[in-house]
């Protein structure tokens, strides 16, 4: 039986809650079977370091169960993350459509090497959008709960690099990354989680 290890590709389903201060947990996402996150031991870019070490080794059908501090999780909290992006950058067929910048709201960005992130609105300003790049769960502590589903070498149409937003777990925050310009989203159920 194959086991996840370095150039093994992989499904897992599994739910993530944030861990509390008081204890308590609160269910912040969830992978499910019939749409699991697929990767690439080793080659996937963008995986969260406790999830990979905790996966090394397991087959198809274990179950994992563990807790991760912020530093192997989604890392701590950064002020040098927030951003003030001038109006004219963050348009639309040369419009700037100020309802999507609501504060709270997710933003689908592309980092230079072409993954998709979101960015949370701050503030709007009337010659910026002030945006927080931090991941909602920096400097949380997180429990994943999950299996394994499939463990396989991968096909080669598999290591050719992703396309589109990259590692974005399969989500385009709430919004088409569309209308932020980008095309059309191109996630698979991601990996960044």
């Amino acid at each position: 039986m194959d086991k996840i290890e370095k150039g093994k590709y992989f499904e897992i389903a599994y739910k993530l809650f944030r861990v509390n201060p008081d204890g308590t947990e609160t269910l912040v996402h969830e992978v499910t079977a019939e749409d699991p996150d697929r990767a690439i031991d080793g080659m996937t870019v963008g995986f969260v370091e406790a999830l990979d070490e905790n996966l090394e080794g397991l087959s198809a059908g274990d179950r994992f169960d563990f807790i991760a501090e912020p530093e192997k999780a989604f890392g701590p909290y950064s002020e040098e993350e927030i951003f003030s992006i001038p109006r004219e950058q963050m348009t639309v067929n040369g419009k700037f459509d100020e309802s999507m910048f609501t504060p709270g709201a997710l933003i689908p960005l592309m980092t230079p090497d072409g993954f998709r992130i979101d960015g949370t609105v701050v503030r709007l300003t009337p010659e910026a959008v002030v945006l927080d790049l931090n991941h909602p769960l920096a400097k949380d502590r997180v429990h994943y709960v999950g299996e394994v589903i499939t463990v396989r070498d991968p096909k080669p149409e598999e290591l050719q690099p992703q396309e589109g937003c990259g590692c974005c777990g399969g989500s385009c925050g709430g919004g088409n990354c569309g209308e932020a310009g980008e095309g059309s989203c191109g996630c698979d159920g991601g990996c960044c989680h």
